[in-house]
């Protein structure tokens, strides 16, 4: 039998999967890309299958950038998950990763992805985590699944939720790939300008984006794991960079830069 495994070690397998899903990203020369992500991950989580997928908004489906599940199993989460009911759990503004062990039987009973799916695998456990940009779009999910009694221990179910950003920026193709200006010449700023758009910090934007889902001060602090006192400053600091008058002016100007409420 295994010894169980430190936090120690935990956070440090942890810090190796933040490290490859940041060369994924990047799409550095030599970089293994999101197959490296999934095997450094398995040092956090070990599991029998595990998939990175990406969703694209406009063909209405995931597309697998790396998987080890079956055919069967693949095709399932690419073209039908997204109409699962537990999906739609899934995709709550204040969930995190939804571990198979604590999804209410009811609900389970009801998914044709587990009783189809994972089911005929002998999957037992496991978690599946929607992952989301900072503006608030979705942008695909990480699956995990375990055969047979291994639950995961709750430091390496923290680790799962603290990788979750930089996961999605490893599957978001508009983090992978700059602007087609991006190299050529730009125009000199004075020292200390802003870059984000009206000089928004980038956790001010993240809140920015909650704003255009009509979220209230405590459901964005769930979201973005702050205060909702904390929301409230950068709601103030907000309105007053952009020189707006509320919330629903602020969620008008997100909406003119592209920014779009998530799922």
């Amino acid at each position: 039998m295994a010894a169980e495994r430190s936090t120690t070690d935990i956070l440090d397998a942890a810090v190796r999967v933040r490290e490859a899903a940041r060369g994924a990203m990047a799409g550095a020369a030599g970089a293994a890309g999101p197959d490296a992500v999934l095997t450094a991950l398995a040092e956090v989580v070990p599991y029998d299958h595990a998939s990175l997928a990406r969703w694209d908004p406009v063909r209405r489906r995931h597309t697998t950038l790396a998987g080890s599940y079956p055919q069967e199993a693949t095709a399932y989460i690419e073209t039908r998950l997204h109409r699962d009911p537990v999906f739609s759990v899934l995709r709550g503004p204040a969930r995190g990763g939804l571990w198979l062990g604590d999804v209410p039987r009811p609900l389970l009973a009801s998914s044709p992805g587990f009783r189809d799916v994972l089911r005929p695998l002998g999957v037992e456990d496991g978690v599946a985590q929607c992952l989301f940009a900072a503006d608030g779009r979705y942008v695909g999910m990480l699956n995990v699944s375990t055969r047979g009694p291994r639950r995961a221990p709750e430091p390496a179910r923290a680790a799962v939720t603290l990788l979750t950003e930089a996961l999605a920026a490893a599957l978001d193709p508009r983090a992978a790939a700059p602007p087609a200006d991006a190299l050529a010449p730009r125009p000199a700023r004075a020292r200390g300008s802003a870059r984000a758009p009206g000089g928004l910090s980038p956790r001010e934007l993240e809140v920015l984006a909650q704003l255009t889902a009509g979220r209230t001060n405590r459901e964005i602090a769930e979201r973005l794991y702050i205060t909702p006192r904390t929301v409230g400053t950068h709601v103030e600091h907000i309105l007053a960079k952009l020189d707006l008058p509320n919330r629903a002016a602020a969620a008008a100007r997100a909406a003119s830069w592209g920014i779009t409420p998530p799922g």
